[in-house]
């Protein structure tokens, strides 16, 4: 990639419209990625901590914990470095990898969220076949198959991307390196990247969201065949925290690369939904709304106490 441009770094210019306010967006997006990291943190340890939760739904939730931390931990610490004052350039190389691991981690996520829905499917439409048709080696063979679409989408992107010339303005305006921010400062033709970069990201987003569709048709079908108003309460409860994230997730992709006039400050705003906020609600939705997890963490919190304070200490006895 050296010998085709003659920058060695980028500058990040930050969000669009936001000087003066580096203090408050500090104090507020290092609030935000704090408790993404504590509550999916705390969701993994639950899950890895009680062999009731051993089960292909926990273990697709497990990983979704992982991705939801890892995924904001590409641009948040550069973000907030540059926010408290220090240096917001960001090296040649630097730049690549992060719109290499931002697209890689968030297609990635994309597809576990089809798997989810895909396991949500086999567990309501035939709970009878459930743990033979989802066996261990199925979940972790439909994680690879995730994971290999999310690197081949990353590689693709990140190849066009780079590929280019930059050899001008080293300014990029948004606050980290992706697609929109970066092609406009390219010096030679950028016009097949961007198509590539649109038709890449909006098909892909466009193809998961419609598995998840098809998953969720066949489920709501599915609980309005079921006769017992408990029984379709209990069905819901378990699709709606999924439904709810998967909401959450897509909107925000489909709204930034599908739009034919690119509003920086609506770009922005939205990518900070999806990248930032998205994944600490996912840990939200997914530890208030699942009861099986909040009792997981109360035993884990529970021996946390028991081994530090003892059996008779008041802590211990009102979590109990």
């Amino acid at each position: 990639m050296r010998n085709y441009t003659l920058l060695n770094e980028f500058i990040l210019l930050g969000i669009p419209h936001t000087q003066g306010l580096e203090t408050l967006l500090f104090v507020v997006f290092l609030f935000i990625y704090f408790f993404t990291l504590l509550g999916n943190s705390l969701i993994f340890t639950a899950i890895v901590s009680s062999s009731t939760l051993h089960t292909p739904m926990y273990f697709f939730l497990g990983l979704l914990s992982i991705f939801d931390m890892l995924f904001p931990s590409v641009t948040c610490p550069k973000m907030l470095l540059y926010l408290s004052g220090q240096s917001s350039s960001i090296s040649y190389k630097g730049c690549a990898a992060q719109l290499f691991f931002y697209h890689l981690l968030g297609s990635t996520e994309g597809c576990l969220y089809s798997v989810m829905a895909y396991d949500r499917y086999v567990a309501i439409c035939h709970p009878l076949r459930y743990m033979l048709i989802m066996k261990p080696g199925v979940c972790v063979s439909l994680v690879t198959i995730a994971c290999s679409v999310g690197f081949l989408h990353a590689t693709i992107l990140t190849c066009f991307t780079f590929h280019l010339v930059y050899c001008a303005s080293n300014q990029v305006d948004y606050f980290f390196c992706d697609l929109p921010a970066v092609l406009p400062l390219a010096c030679s033709d950028s016009r097949l990247a961007q198509k590539v970069g649109s038709i890449n990201v909006g098909f892909l987003a466009l193809m998961l969201l419609f598995s998840v569709c098809v998953s969720y048709a066949h489920i709501g079908i599915a609980i309005l065949r079921i006769r017992s108003a408990e029984g379709r309460q209990k069905a819901f409860s378990t699709c709606s925290a999924h439904l709810t994230a998967i909401l959450c997730a897509y909107g925000p992709v489909i709204i930034i690369y599908l739009q034919r006039t690119p509003n920086p400050l609506l770009g922005a705003v939205v990518q900070i939904l999806n990248n930032i906020v998205s994944p600490m609600l996912n840990s939200l939705i997914y530890s208030l709304r699942n009861k099986e997890v909040k009792r997981s963490l109360k035993r884990v919190f529970q021996n946390v106490f028991r081994n530090k304070f003892g059996h008779n200490n008041g802590i211990l006895n009102s979590l109990s």
